[in-house]
């Protein structure tokens, strides 16, 4: 069964990811509450805090999956290169592999988008406004994931940057099931 999940995340150029457990997730309270005092998106965008499920919710549904792909993508950005098109690029595919595994019999099959997903130039501020309910999803960080934690349990790589210049570790999560 893996076997065939692995082919659909290749077909789809996810070649980086390993396979985790739900209750390998780390989800933590401290992770919601850096998105409420420290990120300058805060309210800004309809699938993130304060628009999101509790850490309690969220800990649960990542618990009820028993295997998740945790996939890896890098990128350096040129000078002058704005990151949107790259999410808009990446969220496209990942919703198509969603698509794809959940045709292959795998109907509870969610994903999350590394980065916010930049469908529209300005985001709503509430999800019931959303103009692309069908496209949107959220970010593992905005369901309280410690993808730092979660990232360097599973022996991926990931660092913080600290020039723009540095190449990006994000990752995407695919619950299934």
């Amino acid at each position: 069964m893996t076997a065939h999940l692995d082919d659909l995340l290749h077909a789809h150029g996810f070649d980086d990811f390993r396979w985790i457990a739900g209750s390998d997730v780390l989800v933590e309270q401290w992770v919601r509450f850096k998105c409420t005092y420290a990120c300058r998106q805060f309210g800004k965008h309809a699938l993130c805090p304060p628009n999101a499920p509790s850490i309690g919710e969220c800990r649960e549904l990542f618990q009820s999956y028993e295997r998740i792909a945790l996939i890896h993508m890098e990128k350096a950005l040129a000078e002058g290169e704005d990151a949107a098109d790259w999410k808009r690029n990446v969220n496209a595919r990942l919703l198509e592999l969603e698509r794809d595994v959940f045709l292959a019999g795998f109907h509870k099959v969610l994903v999350t988008f590394p980065a916010d997903c930049s469908v529209c130039a300005d985001c709503v501020t509430s999800k019931q406004d959303c103009r692309h309910k069908g496209k949107a999803r959220p970010t593992p960080d905005a369901l309280g994931v410690d993808v730092y934690g979660t990232a360097r349990q599973a022996g991926m790589p990931i660092f913080v940057l600290t020039e723009r210049s540095q190449t990006m570790n994000r990752y995407a999560l695919m619950l299934v099931e």
